[in-house]
């Protein structure tokens, strides 16, 4: 799967609160306000039905990943047997690369069943754990190969970075008491019906954890993420001396990393994020690693395209490259789960941030001027919004989507639209960067990513 297709398949998975517990909650609810009595918003009250809807589907993806990766090894070696006897005889170590493929599946596999395991504890596992018909080894299989040993540990609360809620007055929607039940999150029905570009969505955030939490991913940090810490630094250079410090807010945070490292640099920063796919990894990296590097993926087996060697294929992440609750976060750090127009738009928000942050984010909607309308609102007056990422919009010439709308503006509408809700232009540059790219790949996307800092005037509506 390409850079573009990824990043153009986000799920339609949205809430508009952070705690790990309330994500659980919220999605076992659905929502009933004509019983109720209740006024919801009609694309609030779609958000929310999406969001009840949803969750089941993404555990049971996350817990198809076997099965599926399973099934792409299965058409490999198909392939492989229809070579004639001579040519199989070029290519002997074939059958020992397919048994390496499913240890790598079971590895990433024991990784997503503990994740899924600390977002939700009620979810009975154990079925899952051992040998399936997939033939992927078991956990306990695994172990005695010593490809991997690693058991989920009991965390305390005072190892956890946040655990507080990211409220926003007038955000909390009524609901219907209808709980899904976790024999309904484990589904085998689901399991067996899930979408490809689901199987992708898993596939996709094993990825982003090399991008955000992997030492081979610093190359692309650098180019993203310093540019833009930097400019934060030089922005606010007595931060430490307020009182109060600095407010920065991460719409498409991802994984986590960028908010973190804003939060170490002094700032009261709040990461948000819509997909649940990202939130479930992202709340498990951050408050149940114990210790860098305490985890192995194998992130890049999907494919056997562009391989310069089949290790390269095989190779194993460790991850975190550091402890995120020993990185010297500033307190108010946390993450904020939910779709940016809605969570953020709340009067409640109007003017409360120093600093917005936008990496790889401002194409991904259907109408980009809801996003910088936003921005402008939520910034205070003098505040700074940096920007860095292309315009490589999600739902530009989507085939079957015809109908629907995507906005795609030159970047020199986008400063026009930006100049009318307020915004000056203080610093502006191309940087080269890539996006979850396999450093080790004979094909990689770059991006001449576009960076600015702009100032918030007085806003001209």
């Amino acid at each position: 799967m390409n850079e573009m297709t990824a990043r153009e398949t986000a799920p339609e998975m949205v809430t508009t609160t952070t705690k790990e517990t309330e994500l659980i909650e919220k999605s076992r609810e659905v929502y009933d306000e004509e019983e109720k009595g209740e006024k919801i918003l009609p694309r609030q009250k779609h958000v929310a039905v999406l969001e009840a809807k949803s969750l089941p589907g993404i555990i049971s993806a996350y817990l198809n990943y076997p099965d599926a990766a399973e099934k792409d090894v299965k058409k490999w070696e198909r392939s492989y047997q229809k070579l004639s006897p001579a040519h199989k005889a070029l290519l002997p170590h074939y059958p020992m690369k397919f048994q390496n493929l499913r240890r790598c599946i079971s590895t990433n596999s024991h990784f997503i069943l503990n994740m899924l395991q600390a977002f939700d504890p009620s979810l009975d596992l154990s079925k899952h754990m051992g040998k399936g018909k997939t033939g992927v080894l078991s956990i306990e299989e695994l172990q005695r190969t010593e490809v991997y040993d690693h058991s989920l540990k009991n965390h305390s609360v005072d190892t956890r970075i946040n655990n507080k809620t990211c409220e926003f007055d007038g955000s909390q929607l009524n609901h219907d008491h209808v709980s899904f039940s976790s024999h309904d999150l484990l589904d085998s029905s689901l399991q067996t019906h899930v979408p490809l570009v689901d199987v992708d969505k898993v596939r996709w955030v094993l990825r982003n954890i090399v991008r955000d939490w992997g030492a081979e991913g610093q190359t692309t940090r650098d180019e993203c993420y310093k540019p833009i810490l930097e400019e934060l630094d030089s922005l606010f250079p007595d931060r430490q001396k307020d009182s109060t410090p600095p407010a920065c807010l991460v719409p498409g945070a991802g994984l986590g990393r960028l908010a973190l490292e804003i939060s170490c640099l002094g700032f009261r920063s709040v990461g948000n994020e819509f997909s649940y796919y990202m939130m479930i990894c992202s709340s498990f990296i951050l408050n149940y690693t114990q210790v860098p590097d305490e985890w192995t993926v194998y992130p890049w087996i999907y494919t056997n395209c562009n391989s310069l060697s089949e290790n390269d294929q095989l190779r194993p992440i460790s991850f975190p490259n550091i402890h995120p609750a020993s990185a010297g976060v500033t307190e108010g750090f946390s993450m904020c789960c939910g779709d940016f127009l809605e969570v953020f738009n709340e009067s409640s928000q109007a003017g409360m941030w120093d600093a917005v942050v936008t990496c790889f984010f401002i194409d991904t909607t259907r109408n980009m001027i809801e996003y910088i309308e936003t921005i402008s609102k939520v910034v205070k007056d003098g505040g700074v919004w940096i920007n860095l990422g292309p315009l490589c919009y999600h739902f530009a010439d989507i085939p079957g989507l015809e109908n629907e709308m995507s906005i795609e503006l030159s970047l020199e509408d986008v400063k026009r639209v930006a100049s009318h809700y307020g915004f000056e232009i203080e610093k502006e540059r191309t940087i080269d960067t890539t996006y979850c790219a396999n450093p080790r790949s004979m094909q990689k996307n770059r991006y001449y990513s576009v960076f600015w800092r702009m100032r918030k005037k007085k806003c001209a509506i």
